[in-house]
């Protein structure tokens, strides 16, 4: 099922279009204006159906202004005054297609297919180009993973800040990648400079340059990370770590597309598009002082959150797979696989440190496995994922099969717990319980008495 976008100041038109989208298994989303219409293109839109004749804004210049919110995005034009000029104007404007009145259903609903399936295929092709250029596959088949990528297609391409959160390890450096990558300065150079790796005293120096001279230790001049990230992206990993004085600069470099190097008289233009990668929560921190608010509201044009692994599981499969065959390539083991029982441990596994943790996991499995299939050692187990084991229980020999059981059990939850910093709530959540069975369990186990973060 596609959303289409139907446009027409015709309320019996816009009923007898939606009534056919519908019939061929697609919603359709309705506006009587192209005013209206640019106002919905950001709700995940696949096609735009419009008329020509509109007041105020006509089917064409509709079609020229979508062109610029996303070029994937395919325009059939509809109208009764069929004519060649139209016609070419349509065409010229960047319209995948022009269906004249009366409208032939099976036609238009025939058009509609192949234009979703040109989008699908552009939108592959746009893939595979990107991937192409990072130089690995980019894997987001579960439902937060697909809307984070649909939403770096859309503002890829537009010329805007954007800030990228999310928890460590989760892929922020792949998405500051890909939003570059789906820009129009792909071409140009994709700088990254690290906030919290240089001295504040420093950090200006490097990143807005400075003269010979300017201080001690400049010897010669150098261009700081904004002059070589020029015609290009650049990129601010931990920008919650940039100190207070240095914001104000930042901000205006931001705001003026201008630098002044340290030490230098003069202000130097240079074009620039910057993304802001950050793990803390900048909206708190500018409410409490820590960062300033007009630099977070400037960096937070577009706000991009990542989301951890334990919210993506049906990505781990496809995930540790790709990192065996890369890590296979690189140890001189190509044949490396990972067995079922591998995947079955890693899905249910909890991974504080993200897909960081999982790449590193399966890249120890590929160097110390032996075989096609990279069985785990005790030095290279799963147990990694969980960072905080529960205590050690006696051994199995001898046990019941009910102690077993319930030795299993308790490990299952003390790991839960650790993993969500005891929050039983949230770890009611993720073990399928509530958080009164929970509790109960917690109680059985010993586990409950000193729990952090309980509520």
């Amino acid at each position: 099922m596609a959303r289409v976008l139907v446009v027409d100041d015709d309320a019996s038109m816009l009923a007898a279009l939606s009534a056919l989208l519908r019939s061929a298994g697609h919603e359709a989303v309705v506006a009587q204006s192209g005013k209206e219409a640019l106002a919905l293109l950001d709700g995940h839109i696949e096609a735009v159906v419009t008329d020509y004749a509109m007041p105020q804004m006509n089917g064409v210049q509709l079609t020229q202004l979508v062109r610029q919110r996303d070029e994937t995005l395919p325009t059939i034009l509809l109208t009764a005054h069929g004519s060649e000029m139209v016609e070419a104007r349509a065409m010229k404007a960047g319209a995948y297609q022009y269906v004249t009145k009366p409208i032939d259903i099976e036609n238009l609903s025939l058009v509609v297919e192949r234009a979703l399936e040109a989008r699908s295929l552009r939108l592959e092709n746009r893939r595979l180009t990107v991937e192409k250029l990072l130089g690995r596959s980019i894997i987001g088949e579960s439902p937060p993973m697909r809307r984070l990528l649909q939403q770096v297609e859309r503002i890829g391409p537009k010329d805007i800040t954007v800030l990228v959160r999310g928890e460590t390890g989760t892929g922020k450096e792949l998405i500051t990648s890909l939003v570059h990558a789906h820009s129009r300065r792909a071409a140009g150079p994709l700088i990254r400079f690290n906030c919290a790796a240089v001295p504040g005293e420093l950090a200006e120096a490097e990143l807005f340059g400075h003269i010979r001279g300017a201080f001690t230790g400049a010897h010669q001049t150098r261009a700081g990370f904004f002059a070589q990230a020029d015609g290009g992206t650049l990129v601010l990993d931990e920008i919650g770590e940039l100190p207070l004085h240095l914001q104000a600069v930042l901000l205006r470099a931001l705001q003026e597309g201008e630098i002044q190097p340290v030490g230098a008289g003069r202000v130097e233009r240079v074009d620039v598009r910057v993304i802001a990668c950050t793990n803390r929560n900048l909206e708190a921190d500018a409410r409490e002082g820590r960062f300033r608010q007009d630099l977070y509201f400037r960096l937070a044009v577009v706000d991009l959150v990542v989301p951890p692994l334990r919210e993506r599981r049906e990505d781990i499969p496809a995930l540790a797979r790709e990192f065996a065959r890369i890590y296979g390539e690189r140890f001189g083991r190509p044949e490396a696989q990972l067995s079922a029982e591998d995947l079955a441990e890693m899905v249910s596994a909890e991974w504080p440190g993200n897909v960081r943790q999982l790449e590193n996991a399966v890249a120890r499995m590929v160097a110390l496995g032996e075989g096609p299939h990279l069985t785990r050692d005790g030095t290279s187990s799963l147990g990694a994922a969980h960072y905080v084991e529960s205590p050690p229980s006696k051994s199995a020999e001898g046990l019941t099969l009910r102690e077993q059981v319930e030795a299993l059990e308790r490990g299952v939850i003390s790991r839960t717990l650790a993993a969500v910093g005891g929050n039983q709530s949230e770890a009611a959540r993720r073990l399928g319980l509530s958080r009164g069975a929970l509790i109960d369990r917690m109680r059985k186990y010993a586990l409950l008495r000193g729990s952090p973060g309980s509520e």
